[in-house]
């Protein structure tokens, strides 16, 4: 039996003939509202009424729900979680430590004070080391020390489900930070360089989902530049996990030589392997860049336009292309078209989140035509900073609307100027 002074028991209404017992506040300041919940489960009605008593002087502002089983407990916890249990060790469907299992194979996420015997002190103590709180023996619990451990074991599991959630949340920041390094390498230039790259990546508002915007670039010993810029549909890990396969996939693909509309079949082929939805779908720009004749045969699927930089004068250019990987597989034709790069002109690649950012009020956003005229105010800095400022201006303009809602990618591209290279084009 619960030891507690019986002079007490008339301050508390009880019904434990029903599903609940309703305590009502006694002290002040005990308790911060709402009122705690504590789900009691013990088949012996006398001790049950005394625990009624030990929360009246003990824990007051406590609101007590009585199970006289396991699976009367279970009915409880699914009509919702309260913030402690009680629990006795002997049940009449369950006994010992396997009480305490049935109440976790429901929910590990509150905590279990459990109720022993005088002769059972050694089973407390191995319920605690099993995932209980606390352990509270019959006969020897004061009103005084049954509030503290039922405070002190919501405490406990509070501090422990906190420590448990930061901990995920680490282990997705470094997942996620796994995935951003396969979606956003180092370029691969071996040979004499003779290209200059800055490419940018910034998250989106909603942090926590990581997109799939990808980019790369590698050069070739001979100097032919290849480089990628793609967005995968959706935000998540598993998005980014297709952007990651497809830049690898990219890379292999451009090491082995295989560049041109091949090169986009092949990569569909991988997309449509990874995907887990019909949904799923990648728009792309490909580039292979000849610093000999200064020309760049351009592949677009589904992908919109890139802008030429030629010193004060920035042009929007949006070549023929085809329809975005995974659109209509094994359908789809993607035309490859030249364009004259000389030198000093910059080629900037970005993926979408850079110009669909609301603007003002309703649906207006700033666009490529918007991106494009913000971009003329801004190009005769150098690369780098030209890159910044286009982000940091878009940004600023989408401030006050939410900020950039998607991921943005951007690659910009310019030759080196190179005299033997230049000797080599006359």
């Amino acid at each position: 039996m619960l030891s507690g002074r019986k002079e007490g028991f008339g301050r508390a209404t009880a019904d434990l003939s029903g599903s609940e017992t309703r305590l009502n506040p006694i002290g002040a300041g005990v308790w911060h509202k709402p009122e705690p919940v504590v789900l009691l489960v013990e088949d012996d009605e006398a001790d049950a009424l005394l625990v009624e008593e030990l929360v009246a002087d003990g824990a007051p502002g406590l609101r007590l729900i009585w199970a006289n089983s396991i699976a009367q407990a279970c009915e409880r916890l699914a009509d919702g979680l309260p913030d402690c249990v009680l629990l006795d060790l002997n049940l009449p469907d369950a006994h010992g430590l396997d009480a305490l299992a049935g109440i976790h194979d429901y929910t590990d996420e509150v905590p279990v004070v459990v109720l022993t015997g005088l002769d059972q002190e050694q089973t407390g103590l191995a319920a605690v080391a099993a995932g209980a709180q606390d352990y509270l023996v019959k006969g020897r619990v004061e009103p005084e020390l049954f509030g503290r451990a039922i405070r002190y074991a919501i405490q406990r599991k509070q501090t422990e489900l906190a420590a448990a959630a930061l901990r995920l949340s680490q282990l997705r920041t470094e997942e996620n930070a796994r995935l951003e390094r396969g979606l956003l390498p180092t370029p691969l230039l071996r040979g004499e360089r003779v290209i200059d790259v800055v490419s940018r990546y910034r998250p989106g508002r909603v942090k926590a989902l990581l997109g799939g915007d990808f980019y790369d670039v590698v050069q070739d010993a001979d100097g032919t530049v290849h480089a990628l810029i793609g967005d995968i549909s959706g935000h998540g890990p598993d998005e980014a996990a297709i952007g990651v396969a497809l830049r690898l996939a990219w890379r292999t693909l451009v090491l082995s030589g295989i560049t041109g509309p091949r090169q986009l079949g092949l990569l569909e082929e991988v997309l449509l392997a990874e995907r887990t939805g019909r949904r799923t779908f990648a728009t792309v720009t490909t580039l292979v860049l000849d610093p000999g004749t200064r020309m760049a045969r351009v592949l677009r699927a589904g992908h919109h336009g890139m802008f030429l930089c030629r010193g004060a004068q920035v042009d929007l250019v949006e070549v023929p292309g085809g329809p975005a990987l995974g659109f209509v597989p094994g359908q789809a034709d993607w035309p490859e078209e030249e364009l004259r790069v000389p030198v000093g002109t910059g080629l900037l690649l970005f993926t979408d989140g850079l110009f669909e950012g609301h603007i003002g009020p309703g649906l207006e956003r700033l666009g490529e035509e918007g991106l494009l005229s913000l971009a003329r105010t801004l190009c005769e800095s150098a690369p780098a900073e030209f890159v910044d400022a286009l982000i940091e201006h878009a940004e600023g303009l989408a401030a006050e609307h939410g900020g950039l809602a998607d991921d943005v990618a951007v690659l910009h591209l310019r030759w080196i100027r190179d005299d033997s290279i230049e000797g080599r084009n006359r």
